[in-house]
């Protein structure tokens, strides 16, 4: 079955009411949140358009940037590694493990390792992998791949994770959300302990100081790099910023469209391995520059913008089909509106471009995006860029040319009766728009003959 097959067939969970209570229920908080965060903003608009400007001109200059960064981060005592895609990515991880003799890594929340398919290939290979982060915990203990880029157990409910957790962990059903966030820590906090190495990701890339920028609510991501002797971050090259002193800018837009927080809990900055007379920090430093398809983007001048993107999720929250389809239909790592925009220049337009036609084209998206993303226009672009390049079969040619050619003639038109009609429409979307819905009907007589009669009267 291929993707777009996968996709139409996942999107029947649009019909499961309970679902839809779950989503929106949870987004309707995040709406209220943002709200209430905006307010700490004199000119929110201002502070948008700066950020737009400031990731524009870092793309624009990105290969100077990362070269920075490389040099003063090399300064610092860290290693930098260049992945041009996941199997080189995948590769240099391994050959870490391996020459650390590492069995057990604790992983800080990261898109960057789920787009990588990190755990099930380190598992492959002997290692325990532990998500530390708590709605990523829940979904590796459910078996599923994050639902949301900022809340990967969005889709679940209290009592859901009580039952998960009774089934998996053997503790006793609660509906007290404090106590299941307790049962984690205690199981975790041995786990940061044993670990021989731990993973991360970074929100942001500093060329300045040589360093990275992890921002996050729960502490997981400074345990997972202050315990285990070697950190690993794996970074998309896309999330440079200019300077340190653009982080004044860029963790307030982060956190209030992504928890409508003025500021997440912990916000930290890496610039290395441990120091000589420095308390506590890995022995090593390891950062993977990934690239696995961005470099693509960044060639297409009209659709570079989206590497502006800073993760925050605000897209996926506003957008009509996400709340209606979830996370997991888009069976990619990166979902949403800014998911079907990107996904299918990292992981190829031939298998991805029917996400680009999953919207609504309201501009929803682009509204709210930190950043000013023009994503519903983007979505165009791919679109069009499918066309061009002929992605599509020689039976969905022949019916779209069929039905412009009819469209273009109202003699054509006229020239089947209404119940023909109905039937050929009944019989084409019968399998698609039909399967769950009442199909419309065409009126015996069209506006145009109704015209042509009243205008014979007169």
């Amino acid at each position: 079955m291929d993707q777009q097959s996968k996709f139409v067939q996942n999107t029947s969970i649009a019909f499961d009411l309970e679902h839809r209570r779950k989503i929106n229920f949870n987004i309707e908080k995040y709406d209220r949140a943002v709200a209430e965060g905006k307010t700490q903003y004199r000119d929110h608009e201002l502070a948008r358009l700066r950020a737009s400007y400031l990731k524009t001109q870092v793309m624009e200059n990105l290969d100077k940037y990362l070269l920075e960064f490389e040099s003063n981060f090399i300064k610092n005592g860290g290693k930098v590694i260049w992945a041009a895609d996941k199997q080189t990515a995948l590769s240099e991880i391994v050959k870490i493990f391996e020459a650390k003799g590492a069995k057990s890594v604790v992983k800080s929340k990261s898109m960057t390792t789920e787009e990588l398919d990190l755990n099930e290939h380190l598992e492959h290979h002997g290692v325990e992998v532990v998500e530390t982060d708590l709605g990523e915990f829940i979904v590796q203990l459910a078996g599923q791949k994050p639902y949301h880029i900022v809340t990967p157990a969005m889709h679940m409910s209290i009592s859901d994770v009580s039952k998960l957790f009774n089934e998996k962990l053997k503790t006793p059903l609660t509906d007290d959300a404090t106590e299941l966030a307790l049962t984690a820590r205690r199981l975790l906090r041995e786990k940061y302990t044993q670990a021989d190495i731990g993973i991360t990701g970074a929100n942001f890339i500093l060329p300045d100081i040589g360093g990275i920028a992890i921002t996050e609510n729960e502490g997981n991501g400074r345990l997972s790099f202050t315990f285990p002797k070697v950190h690993i971050a794996v970074v998309g090259i896309e999330k440079i910023i200019p300077s340190v002193e653009d982080l004044d800018l860029f963790w307030p837009l982060l956190a209030t469209s992504g928890t409508g927080q003025v500021v997440t809990v912990y916000n930290t900055l890496i610039t290395g391995p441990q120091k000589t007379g420095e308390a506590d920090g890995p022995a090593e430093m390891v950062v993977i520059l990934l690239d696995n398809g961005r470099t693509r983007l960044l060639k297409e001048q009209d659709k570079r913008n989206a590497l502006n993107c800073i993760r925050c999720g605000a897209c996926l929250n506003a957008c009509p089909v996400y709340k209606n389809i979830g996370g997991h239909a888009y069976e990619t790592t990166y979902s949403g509106p800014i998911g079907s925009v990107i996904t299918p220049h990292l992981s190829g337009l031939e298998e991805y471009k029917h996400l680009s036609y999953a919207s609504s084209l309201c501009g929803a998206c682009t509204s709210v995006c930190p950043v000013k993303i023009d994503i519903h226009n983007l979505l165009l672009q791919n679109r069009r860029k499918s066309v061009k390049e002929k992605l599509f079969t020689k039976s969905e040619s022949f019916v779209w040319k069929l039905w412009l050619r009819a469209m273009k003639s109202r003699r054509l038109m006229n020239l089947a009766p209404a119940w023909l009609k109905n039937q050929v429409l009944s019989m084409a979307i019968k399998e698609t728009w039909g399967r769950r819905r009442t199909l419309p009907r065409l009126a015996p007589r069209s506006f145009n003959q109704l015209w042509k009669e009243n205008h014979h009267k007169e």
